[in-house]
């Protein structure tokens, strides 16, 4: 269906941004696993920070919105990441920490593979402000090392963990340039 939107343009696939938290019902507006799936979306972003912050995501329904995506064969792309105020107080691993202990760790280590995690600093969104090349480097290996905590570290070398901050044409190759931290 999309390449006959697009004229015959391949390679690549859509993804969604969100879809609710409950499987089917009397729920106007909202999108289903089921409907993303019957429209061949393999893609979605789940704990977007706007989601998180205008809805009130809590981690709890992004646990339920992530069983709905693995359910539907449908990858979700789970967000976390911090608001200035707790990088600030420095204490940024541990919040993060706890977005995925309470929205994954209900997930065997089978499911757990299936994800794609996206750091994503929310003070770094729209903001102006953006992550060094270290500081989302950091990040990242403390969230490989938080995984491999629960899962073990052979499980979470094997996750996709992506950098979601305000990524753009001058400062793309020195974030994407940055070794892997152990």
């Amino acid at each position: 269906m999309a390449e006959g939107l697009l004229n015959g343009v391949t390679g690549f696939e859509v993804s969604a941004q969100n879809c609710y938290n409950k499987k089917s019902g009397a729920y106007t507006g909202e999108v289903s696993v089921e409907m993303l799936k019957s429209i061949n979306v393999n893609y979605c972003i789940i704990g977007h920070s706007e989601r998180r912050d205008y809805f009130k995501e809590s981690n709890q329904v992004l646990a339920e919105k992530i069983n709905l995506c693995l359910e539907a064969g449908i990858t979700p792309i789970f967000c976390c990441g911090e608001p200035l105020e707790i990088r600030e107080a420095g204490t940024e691993n541990s919040y993060v920490a706890k977005q995925l202990e309470e929205s994954l760790y209900h997930l065997d280590a089978v499911a757990l593979q299936k994800i794609i995690i996206a750091y994503e600093p929310i003070w770094a969104i729209g903001t102006g402000k953006t992550a060094t090349s270290e500081q989302a480097q950091e990040m990242h290996a403390h969230l490989r090392a938080v995984l491999a905590k629960q899962y073990g570290a052979a499980i979470a070398d094997t996750i996709s963990i992506l950098y979601g901050g305000s990524v753009k044409g001058a400062n793309a190759k020195e974030i994407f340039s940055q070794p892997r931290r152990p």
